[in-house]
């Protein structure tokens, strides 16, 4: 089948035709210039193969008139790239559709050889290795016969459909996590072993080496097997896979069970050493894939390799990021030549290094893109990632790797995913703000137990990590104060970089994170259109004194507010927010900030829920009480004062839909203000690391419609006065 692939030197002729062409005309045809390079790179991929195949044409002798349709196929992709160089700039109305072409040309070459090519590889290797182990019987007869005894030859590992992949020639930062993950499989009574850790961190390399290992090629010699399991994988396939891989006949399974059952029985038969098999890229939901090749085989082990956790297995092993040493490492092994030299200088080099921030395939990818390239080039990566492009930008591969994950999630959790990008990088995030944004934009429960269930979702999906600031946090007694959510950098960049795929004005959430005065261009830009974003994030630092340009934002349900300063003033263009539901004020500095413009709030008549961290409240005063909408008051880290007192008796009139107030770590909140207790319809009170809090008074009694209460970690017991 081989040579019928490549019909001798024909096939091959062709597929080096329309790689060269490609490679001709991605740097000229400029409008196709992306999506060239991206096909350059897959054909590049691709390459191997072939080799692979021309190496079998020479031991099987297959008929040439099975590649035609292929070869065919290669001749119309050349045609199709020389006509896309072909194309003039000024012609927009062709370039859509031979992009769409070019873009169905990669899917289809993609596909042949994930499929077809496998497939045909899978046959001819299984007429090679039955040629192959009826030469062994007769060696072994050979053998005996002189007294030396039948002894099987120690072959590679990398033989067969299941044989494990070589590992790349540059590794680091692996030896101790392969020394850990060793242990850990090896233990007694541990069956399975899940390594887990986000796309791109190198779990799969991670898997090879240790199979690649003396001491495990030593525990399981020829019983090792390595099998990609991806997205949709297919149960009976795997298993006809694994007897090919030991030169049995591959039989037709009736079903899963029976594939199941065969398998158990194979296990069992194949030699008294243990075997392992390791499941490659096993995704979310395949669980029940896992436990299907679970077996009571004295020996066995199983190593999963995922970008998702699952708590079902107990043995985990998470890989972690590199450190910047060995990140370095890797960057200049990709970017550098053998000997290390460079022109670029060092603090530009760490820059650039610090940017990728410890993961494997963004060092290596980013590197990989500097390799050769002048210091002007290096110096405009760098300047654009400080003015806020992303490394995904000029990246598409690493994007395209990561955007997998994204891929397979649900559509409303993908949409939480995304929000985490609005608030500051390498800053906890409270589940309770997160609660908050979700009730009014996705319409979850208020009690949060479906918000908090998204975070576990995403936490093992190792897009976020979900933490606690205490061991006695608990996740089903309506309280989050205690809850957090860490993501990494990079994770973070990639949800604005999806957040940010469309235009401006068609934007979902509009994330500006502004270093300096410099506002972005297109606030200015926008002043005569209205945005359509339902969220907007402003994230400015300690260096902000600029003037806001007065935009036009009258869908936004969400405004967060993330800064650094001890004085800061609302953005004037709230006052147009006529759905504005939710507001969310954090101030990350380390004392609490004076907001001079508090009487604004008052222009919000829509909004429903305010979240007010580390700020001064004691100008709020009557601003508060105009919101008749209110359903929602916390107040963190807060610096109360005077707010609370002499306040109106008319509350409960003026604030009619406030059922819940949520006070955190306001140190200076000595006795509860009384005039909250006239609010009759308030149904949830939180009061806890009020460290100074004295008292509690007895007009809480009439909350006639109070349903639940928690009053902890007060430094004095609170009491009734």
């Amino acid at each position: 089948m081989a040579g019928a692939l490549f019909g001798g030197a024909a096939l091959g002729a062709a597929f080096g035709e329309l790689l060269k062409a490609v490679l001709d005309v991605k740097d000229r045809a400029v409008k196709f210039k992306s999506i060239l390079s991206d096909l350059a790179i897959k054909l590049e991929a691709i390459q191997p193969v072939f080799q692979e195949i021309e190496k079998l044409d020479r031991v099987l002798d297959r008929p040439v008139e099975e590649t035609n349709s292929f070869i065919y196929r290669l001749r119309d992709a050349k045609e199709l790239v020389l006509k896309c160089s072909k194309i003039k700039w000024w012609n927009y109305f062709k370039k859509p559709y031979y992009a769409k072409k070019l873009i169905d040309l990669e899917n289809s070459l993609l596909k042949f050889f994930q499929m077809e090519v496998q497939a045909l590889l899978s046959r001819d290797s299984r007429k090679i290795l039955v040629v192959v182990n009826d030469i062994d019987e007769k060696l072994d007869r050979i053998g005996s016969s002189l007294g030396y005894g039948g002894q099987n030859s120690d072959l590679s590992i990398c033989v067969g459909p299941c044989g494990v992949p070589g590992v790349p020639d540059f590794i680091i930062g692996m030896d101790a996590p392969l020394k850990e993950l060793k242990m850990q499989l090896l233990k007694d009574g541990v069956s399975v072993v899940v390594l887990s850790a986000p796309g791109g961190c190198g779990k799969t390399t991670l898997a090879k080496m240790l199979c690649h290992d003396n001491e495990i090629i030593g525990s399981f010699r020829d019983n090792i097997f390595f099998v990609t399991v991806s997205e949709t994988p297919n149960l009976k396939f795997i298993i006809q896979k694994v007897f090919q891989h030991k030169g049995y006949m591959v039989p037709e399974f009736q079903n899963d069970d029976d594939a199941i059952n065969q398998l158990e029985s194979l296990l069992k038969q194949i030699g008294t050493d243990p075997v392992l098999l390791v499941l490659d890229d096993v995704w979310s939901g395949s669980e029940s894939l896992i436990q299907n090749f679970m077996f009571r085989v004295p020996g066995y082990k199983i190593l999963v390799t995922s970008r998702f956790v699952f708590p079902r297995f107990d043995s985990t092993y998470k890989l972690e990021l590199l450190n910047d040493k060995d990140a370095m490492a890797l960057f200049r092994n990709s970017a550098f030549l053998p000997d290390g030299s460079s022109s670029v200088p060092d603090d530009l080099v760490n820059e650039i290094v610090k940017g990728c921030r410890g993961f494997p395939l963004a060092l290596k990818v980013v590197g990989g893109s500097l390799r050769g390239q002048p210091e002007v080039v290096w110096r405009r990566t760098m300047k654009q990632w400080s003015e806020g492009q992303s490394i995904f930008d000029s990246n598409s591969e690493l994007l395209k790797h990561l955007q997998t994950s994204l891929d397979a999630l649900d559509e409303k959790i993908k949409e939480c995913y995304l929000d985490l990008g609005s608030f500051p990088e390498d800053q906890r995030i409270p589940v309770s703000a997160l609660m908050d944004l979700w009730v009014e934009l996705y319409n979850l429960d208020e009690d949060g137990m479906h918000a908090l269930a998204n975070l576990h979702e995403l936490s093992t999906r190792n897009l976020a990590n979900l933490v606690f600031a205490s061991k006695d946090a608990s996740e089903v007694d309506g309280y989050y104060n205690e809850h957090f959510v860490m993501q990494h950098d990079l994770l973070r960049e990639l949800a604005i970089h999806q957040s940010n795929d469309k235009p401006i004005e068609l934007r979902r959430r509009l994330i500006m994170d502004i270093r300096g005065n410099e506002l972005p261009k297109w606030s200015s830009e926008q002043l005569q259109q209205p945005i359509h974003a339902r969220l907007l994030s402003v994230s400015t630092d300690e260096t902000f004194s600029s003037s806001w340009y007065n935009m036009q934002l009258p869908e936004v349900e969400v405004l967060i507010l993330n800064f650094r300063a001890r004085n800061y003033f609302l953005p004037k263009f709230m006052e147009k927010m006529d759905q504005l539901k939710v507001l969310i004020i954090t101030n990350y500095d380390f004392c609490p900030a004076e907001i001079s413009n508090f009487p604004l709030l008052h222009s919000l008549s829509s909004i429903k829920r305010i979240r007010l961290e580390h700020v001064s409240i004691s100008s709020l005063g009557i601003s508060i009480l105009e919101l008749r909408n209110l359903h929602k008051i916390s107040l963190v880290m807060c610096e109360i004062g005077e707010a609370f007192r002499n306040f109106p008796t008319q509350i409960p009139d003026m604030l009619p839909n406030l059922v819940e107030i949520d006070l955190d770590c306001c140190n200076d909140l000595v006795e509860f203000p009384v005039g909250l207790c006239e609010i009759v319809h308030l149904k949830k009170l939180s009061i806890t690391n009020c460290h100074e809090l004295d008292a509690l008074p007895e007009e809480l009694g009439k909350l006639a419609s109070f349903r639940s209460a928690e009053i902890s970690k007060v430094y004095k017991t609170a009491r009734v006065a």
